[in-house]
């Protein structure tokens, strides 16, 4: 027995040397972790149970037969993150780049299909060169099974993608079916072709970094979530976000019970202005209004017109979606619009509710705007909200015009509760632009046009740019001193607790995409 024991021992230890000594000390040169390393710093320790580290490739053209690839490059398997288990897969980039081939892509596939079976959180650590060329169209089935499974897993368990190192070419598809992805600063990169590709194609020069870093995914495409300054600061991102969702679509979120303060400091009457033209950081309001230290924002480089994010309010937690007056004036567009209504989709799959601060002049005007498609793209943010059956709790600040009024969770897409500060203006347009079209006449036949028009203004104002006109509708159910928004919002939220709200039986719909 000792020799069969010592046999397996021997073989162990080789599988976790991965590419050996030698590419595990290169690595470790990059600033990288290994894959090994990396699952140890994420999990809780002692937690891993490894599934499949014996498994080995098959293929044997182009010197394939001479390639020793233990565990073939990726190191898969079930752990605990805070005492809830997780399913986890971590690409070896110290083994032939940890590229992609057939029992690679199959240990993949076999770990996501066991997390859909058992309910759980989905983790991706990706560090790969890309495909295995030398095993042809093997790697391109292994891709297409992943991205199946990332397909029908969106909605059933969370699925996040930590981007380690190099993700290039067909692998990129899996991080964007997953529902949040992190990378690392000037370590992590992604693109479909690389620059070498670009220059040969299209003349174009730019590095990597450029081409696809941290940054540029977390700020200009919007494809990432989270930019991580390392790698420990990547675990930390992903221990905390898992931390505000549920296991599964079954479940509900965790709540942390406490002794909270149902009161707001008087700082919240300071911080959005009166004056509707003036700008303030909405994130603000938010930190008064949540549980202390709670809100953690998502996308927080891309499209900063709007702010989306977790948080708990009374340790319950929900999912925040605030325009942001202090950048385009908080108007909606393109990206704003694609950005709020995914998150809203990934709210409402997992149970989480949605607590909506508007304060917004409209939809962003523009010959760019209107030929990039904001028709189609400001659609899917009234489609996601409409579609939303999980409560949607909506409180005006101040501005809320025309149609992304109705968009930003008004009662008009079944919102459960809305609420406006006293400061709330809500009609069809600013105040402004609405007496240049209404009184044009009166104020071109005026002895003195300048005064007509403030008149006017100012009587328009008066007349409808208030929350009582919408309120008197049934629209508003409540106006609220600023103070009690808090307050205001934990009873609602308790009160939804019993929230049962079905869509019509369909097989699917059809969001403008």
């Amino acid at each position: 027995m000792e020799e069969f024991i010592n046999k397996l021992h021997q073989l162990d230890q080789h599988i976790e040397k991965g590419g050996g000594d030698d590419r595990i000390a290169k690595q470790h040169a990059q600033g990288k972790l290994t894959a090994r390393e990396r699952i140890s710093l994420l999990l809780d320790a002692g937690s891993f149970v490894e599934i499949d580290k014996f498994v080995r490739h098959r293929s044997t053209l182009l010197g394939m037969d001479k390639e020793d690839l233990p565990a073939d490059g990726v190191v898969t398997g079930i752990g605990r993150i805070d005492g809830r288990s997780v399913a986890i897969f971590s690409q070896d980039f110290t083994v032939m780049g940890g590229s992609l081939g057939e029992m690679h892509a199959k240990k993949i596939m076999k770990i996501m299909d066991l997390a859909m079976e058992l309910g759980i959180p989905l983790i991706g650590i990706n560090d790969s060169g890309g495909a295995r060329i030398q095993e042809g169209v093997d790697s391109l089935y292994g891709y297409g099974g992943i991205f199946y499974r990332n397909t029908i897993a969106s909605g059933l368990i969370p699925q996040i993608t930590l981007i380690a190192g190099p993700c290039a070419g067909g692998a990129v598809y899996s991080p964007a079916i997953t529902d949040f992805v992190v990378m690392i600063d000037k370590t992590s990169r992604m693109f479909i072709t690389g620059p070498n590709v670009i220059k040969a194609v299209t003349g174009e020069e730019i590095s990597q970094e450029d081409l696809g870093g941290g940054y540029v995914h977390n700020a200009k495409s919007g494809n990432a979530h989270f930019l991580a300054s390392d790698e420990q600061d990547a675990v930390n991102i992903v221990r905390k976000l898992l931390s505000y969702i549920p296991q599964n679509n079954l479940e509900e979120p965790e709540c942390i019970p406490g002794n909270y303060e149902t009161t707001i400091s008087e700082e919240i009457l300071s911080t959005v202005p009166v004056e509707s033209n003036k700008g303030y950081d909405v994130r603000n309001v938010i930190n008064l209004v949540v549980d202390q230290g709670s809100f953690f924002e998502v996308h927080k480089h891309y499209a900063k017109n709007i702010v989306v994010g977790f948080a708990r309010i009374f340790g319950k937690s929900v999912g925040l979606i605030a325009n942001q007056p202090s950048v385009l004036a908080g108007a909606l567009d393109i990206d704003s619009s694609d950005k709020a209504a995914r998150f809203i989709r990934f709210l409402d799959a997992f149970n989480i509710p949605i607590v909506t601060f508007v304060d917004t002049p409209g939809y962003l005007p523009g010959v760019q705007q209107e030929h990039g498609g904001i028709i189609r793209h400001g659609a899917k943010l009234l489609y996601a909200y409409s579609e939303a059956t999980v409560p949607k709790i909506t409180v005006i600040l101040r501005k809320a015009y025309g149609g992304a009024y109705i968009a930003m969770g008004s009662k008009h897409l079944e919102a459960d509760f809305v609420a406006a500060w006293p400061t709330a203006e809500i009609a069809v347009m600013g105040p402004e632009g609405a007496a240049n079209i209404i009184f044009r006449k009166d104020i071109e036949s005026a002895p003195n046009p300048e005064e007509k028009r403030k008149e006017l203004v100012q009587m328009y104002k008066e007349t409808f740019a208030n929350p009582y006109v919408a309120a008197s509708r049934g629209y508003i159910d409540a106006v609220i001193d600023p103070r009690q928004t808090r307050d205001w919002l934990i009873k609602v939220i308790d009160i939804c607790q019993t929230k049962v709200r079905s869509l019509p039986k369909k097989k699917h719909g059809n969001i403008p995409l």
